[in-house]
């Protein structure tokens, strides 16, 4: 077996997105001949919500190294714990790769400073290492073109850190090939020195067979009788909000056929433990669909919470963005919880056919930022035909091999094939 060590500062039993991303690696690599090692922080030094549920899904004989964490200062200075254990990390880093000869190094990303690690531990052991991007880390930040400004100086800061972190990366990956390309593009010599491909969440079946043996009901909302719940259960895009508006705006304009819905936010606030950070109130209450229509519950809750209130779901709603790199791991996560799926996505997402091939849901699609208005016009008439699929939905009729590519394991198996390619040192 080769051997591989992953940094993620966050993991089971913390309750953020990004620990899904490791762990499922983690729980399947070593079918592929890599045997994982993860070296995270200590769970009394996270911040956010602890679910101890979570370590009921991963292996038990994963390799699990913590480290400790300078704490959260009042005023809160340093928040990111990639920052705030990034000396911790480097060092048992360092002593892990001495002394068990680790093949490779892989850091998914954010926390964005954990990147730095790759090149510092480069150059210190001379291990090879990839960098796998859950969210961009270089982008447009809202004012960024506003010379000398705050969000100036973090984007001009994101650039550097970026660059010095792959100058000497072996491997590049992300959620989705959007993600990543525009590394490349502006370090155009990566191109000749590293492999690359891109990945999405993998679905796995076996959260859904372990949250059998779990007594856990929803607690946010219950089945109404005469009422159709749409459920949309995780974070917000950053552009998703033009699409999602679009669909405000045609529901407010037809409420009385709207009457018997609602289309219920989970998860979807601006901060992960604050019940008050409400992302989707201001945009219901300006179409006055909220409390009627609308309802979020901002807070982050449990992965396994989430899979319960889908359960209680009539359907999954997915809502993609204006860019199209969405990529079908909520899609799946709706299959494996035997509701029927509305998306409305770009037409270049890699969803809509996936969707549409499996008869698992139905998808109105939408070319980019130039074609929001056609949401508005049609998402009504989409909305009737999608009621219409729903009344006759049976889980046993999806496609499911359609979904294979995008289980856990074969997304893992991806992740394989890319790590065998690298020419690995010799022991």
């Amino acid at each position: 077996m080769k051997k591989i060590l992953i940094i993620y500062p966050h993991f089971p039993p913390s309750n953020l997105a990004g620990v899904h991303r490791a762990r499922l690696f983690s729980q399947h690599l070593h079918e592929f001949g890599w045997e994982p090692t993860i070296l995270t922080v200590k769970e009394e030094f996270y911040e956010e919500a602890l679910d101890y549920n979570l370590t009921k899904l991963l292996p038990a004989d994963l390799k699990i190294e913590k480290v400790n964490s300078f704490g959260i200062t009042k005023p809160r200075l340093i928040g990111d714990i990639g920052l705030r254990a990034f000396f911790q990390l480097y060092k048992r880093a360092k002593d892990l790769i001495n002394e068990n000869n680790y093949d490779f190094l892989y850091i998914p990303i954010p926390s964005f400073y954990c990147a730095l690690l790759g090149p510092l531990l480069h150059k210190k052991t001379k291990i090879k290492y990839g960098i796998d991007y859950i969210d961009p880390w270089v982008h447009k930040f809202p004012g960024s073109e506003k010379m000398f400004s705050r969000a100036w100086l973090s984007a001009k800061i994101a650039n550097a850190l970026e660059k010095y972190s792959v100058k000497n990366a072996s491997l590049i990956t992300g959620v989705a090939e959007g993600y990543y390309l525009p590394v490349i593009q502006r370090n155009p010599h990566l191109s000749s020195q590293l492999i690359s491909g891109a990945m999405p969440y993998g679905g796995e079946v076996t959260d859904h067979q372990i949250l059998k043996t779990l007594s856990l009901k929803p607690y946010l909302f219950r089945k109404k009788a005469g009422k159709k719940l749409f459920v949309y259960a995780g974070a917000m895009l950053p552009k998703a909000y033009q699409p999602l508006e679009a669909i405000f705006k045609s529901i407010a304009a037809n409420r009385k056929e709207f009457i018997n819905t609602e289309y219920i936010f989970i998860g979807s606030g601006s901060r992960a433990n604050d019940p008050e950070s409400y992302n989707i109130k201001p945009l219901a209450e300006k179409y006055g669909l909220w409390n009627s229509v609308v309802f979020e519950f901002p807070q982050r809750i449990p992965y396994f919470d989430v899979l319960v209130h889908l359960q209680e779901a009539d359907a999954v709603f997915i809502l993609g963005s204006t860019e199209p790199h969405y990529t079908p791991s909520k899609t799946y996560q709706g299959v494996l919880s035997e509701k029927p799926i509305m998306a409305i996505l770009h037409t270049d997402s890699t969803a809509v056919d996936i969707i549409r091939k499996s008869a698992a849901g139905q998808v109105l699609d939408f070319n980019g930022e130039a074609d929001i208005e056609s949401i508005t016009n049609s998402f009504f008439q989409f909305y009737k035909r999608f009621i219409l699929f729903m009344n006759k939905f049976e889980p046993c009729n999806v496609n499911r091999e359609v979904f294979e590519l995008y289980s856990a394991k074969a997304v893992t198996g991806k992740l394989s094939e890319l790590l065998n390619k690298i020419p690995l040192n010799e022991k």
